[in-house]
C-alpha cells in the first residue's frame, strides 16, 4: 500500500510540474509577484516536507532549484520590489536553501534550516497580506 501511495504521489507531482511548465508564462512564473511568491513558497514547502527516502525527493529538489533560479531571475532587478519586506525576506530564504543545495547536494536539509525557512515563509506570507 505504501508503495502504491508513493507512486501515486510521484505521478501527481509529475503532472503538476508538467502543467506548470506548460503554462506559457516565461520560466513558469506568471509575472504577478504576489501569486508567484506564494506558489514558490508552496512548492518549496512540499520539497522540504518530503521524507528523505521518498522516490520523488530528487525531482522535488530539482524543481525547487529551478523555481529558486526562475524567481531570482524574474524579480531581482525590479527596483519597486527591493524595498518590500516580503521580497527581502524571501530572497534570504531562497539564498539559504540554494546555498544548501549547492554546497551539500546529497545531504538532507538540517532540521534547524527547515525551521528557519518555515519561519521566513510565514513572515513573507504575513508581509504579503499587509502589503496587498
Amino acid at each position: 500500500m505504501k508503495r502504491f501511495l508513493s507512486r501515486a504521489f510521484a505521478l501527481a507531482l509529475v503532472l503538476v510540474v508538467g502543467l506548470m511548465g506548460c503554462s506559457g508564462a516565461p520560466a513558469g512564473l506568471s509575472g504577478n509577484y504576489r501569486q508567484d511568491t506564494l506558489a514558490v513558497i508552496e512548492s518549496l514547502r512540499t520539497a522540504l516536507t518530503l521524507p528523505d527516502d521518498a522516490p520523488q525527493k530528487s525531482a522535488a529538489q530539482a524543481e525547487a532549484r529551478r523555481l529558486i533560479n526562475d524567481f531570482a531571475a524574474r524579480y531581482r532587478r525590479d527596483s519597486s520590489l527591493a524595498k518590500l519586506s516580503s521580497f527581502t525576506t524571501m530572497r534570504t530564504a531562497l539564498n539559504s536553501l540554494a546555498g544548501h543545495y549547492a554546497s551539500y547536494p546529497n545531504r538532507p536539509i538540517p532540521e534547524k534550516l527547515k525551521q528557519r525557512l518555515e519561519q521566513e515563509f510565514k513572515q513573507v506570507e504575513s508581509a504579503l497580506k499587509r502589503e496587498a
